[in-house]
C-alpha cells in the first residue's frame, strides 16, 4: 500500500506502522502481496481461466449515512464489489483497498474499519494484495478493486440477450431502497430487516455455476433493476419488458406496498430504488426458470426498457441511480 503525501495529519499514527498492524494481516498471507512491503503485488496466472477485474467506491453522504459505522461502510465496500463478480460468474480471490480517511478519523475508527473488512474477507476466502490510505478534509471515501477467476471464455457479459429470451431477477427486490428510508427514519422497521439488507447486501456468489449453465447475458441491481436491465438492452442491443407486478418481494417490502396509497407509484419506487445487489439476467426462452428466480419480462426486438404495471406502460424516469 501506498504512502500518503499527508501524512502527518494522521493524528500521529506512521502510515507504514498503521498498514503493518491493520491491513498485512488482511493478506491472509498471499504471496503475491508480499506483505505489502513492496509497491505492487503479483497477479499469478491460472491456466484455463480469464482474471475478471472489477472496481466500486464508497462516498459518505452519496453512497450511505453520515455517521455510519465504519466496520459496515467496510464490508459494504467489499460487497458491492462481489456482487459485480457474481453477476459476472466469476470466483473472487483477490482485491485492492484505497481509502481516504477524514481528517478527525482517529484510530479506534481506522481499527473498526480494518477489523469489518477482515471479518467478511474471511468470510469470503479473499486476500487484500495492497492499495492506499491518505486523508482527507472530504467526506470519508473508500475505493476497492476486486479480482476473480472465471473459466477461460465463460465470464457472462451484459450482452448477450436476445429477442424472445426470459428476463429474471434473483432474491427480492426493493428492500435496498425501502432500507436506506428506514435508516434514515422515514419508515418503521421494526425487525430491523430493511435496515440489514441496505447496510450489509448479500452478493450472490452462489449463482455463478448456474449463471455459466443458462444465463445469455447478466448484471448485478445496484442502480436500480429497471437501469441495470436497462444495462443489459443497451449492450445487447435488444429492447425490454420489464412487468413490475411480477418483482418478487420480502414480506417487510410487501406489507409496505399494502400500505401505499398509490401501488403503482409504490412499485416504480421499488423497480428503482437500487442497492439489492441481487442479478437481473436473461435465459432462453425453452430454459426452465431455475431455482431462487423469477420471471419479470421478456426480451423483444427494438431498444431500451418498457415498463408496465397493471397491464399499461408506465414512466419509470431514468429506471434507477445516475453516478453523475
Amino acid at each position: 500500500m501506498g504512502r500518503s503525501t499527508v501524512l502527518h495529519r494522521m493524528s500521529g499514527a506512521d502510515e507504514f506502522d498503521e498498514i503493518e498492524r491493520l491491513f498485512r494481516p488482511l493478506t491472509r498471507g498471499a504471496p503475491g502481496a508480499f506483505d505489502l512491503l513492496d509497491d505492487a503485488a503479483v497477479i499469478p496466472s491460472r491456466p484455463g481461466y480469464d482474471l475478471v477485474v472489477t472496481k466500486d467506491a464508497l462516498v459518505e453522504g452519496v453512497h450511505f449515512p453520515r455517521g455510519e459505522a465504519p466496520d459496515l461502510i467496510a464490508r459494504k465496500l467489499l460487497r458491492v464489489n462481489l456482487s459485480d463478480l457474481a453477476a459476472k460468474a466469476a470466483e473472487p480471490f483477490g482485491c485492492f483497498l484505497a481509502v481516504a480517511w477524514p481528517s478527525n478519523f482517529d484510530v479506534r475508527q481506522r481499527e473498526r474499519f480494518a477489523m469489518g473488512l477482515a471479518a467478511d474477507l474471511e468470510s469470503y476466502d479473499l486476500h487484500l494484495l495492497g492499495g492506499d490510505t491518505v486523508v482527507t478534509d472530504g467526506p470519508f471515501t473508500a475505493s476497492l478493486t476486486a479480482m476473480g477467476w472465471v473459466p477461460h471464455g465463460r465470464m457472462v457479459r451484459r450482452a448477450g440477450a436476445r429477442p424472445g429470451d426470459q428476463l429474471l431477477v434473483s432474491g427480492t427486490i426493493g428492500d435496498g431502497a425501502l432500507g436506506l428510508a428506514a435508516v434514515q427514519g422515514a419508515i418503521p422497521d421494526p425487525e430491523g430487516f430493511l435496515a440489514f439488507r441496505y447496510r450489509l447486501p448479500q452478493p450472490r456468489l452462489d449463482l455463478r455455476k448456474p449463471l455459466r449453465a443458462w444465463a445469455t447475458a447478466s448484471a448485478d441491481v445496484s442502480d436500480g433493476l429497471v437501469a441495470d436491465a436497462g444495462h443489459i438492452a443497451k449492450a445487447s442491443g435488444v429492447g425490454l419488458i420489464l412487468d413490475l407486478d411480477q418483482l418478487p418481494l420480502s414480506r417487510a417490502a410487501a406489507t409496505w406496498l399494502e400500505q401505499q396509497p398509490d401501488p403503482q407509484e409504490a412499485l416504480i419506487r421499488l423497480g428503482t430504488g437500487g442497492d439489492d445487489y441481487e442479478v437481473v439476467c436473461t435465459i432462453r426462452a425453452d430454459q426452465a426458470k431455475p431455482a431462487g428466480f423469477a420471471v419479470i419480462g421478456e426480451v423483444i426486438a427494438g431498444d431500451g426498457v418498457e415498463v408496465r404495471a397493471a397491464g399499461r406502460l408506465v414512466d419509470a424516469g431514468q429506471g434507477g441511480w445516475r453516478h453523475i
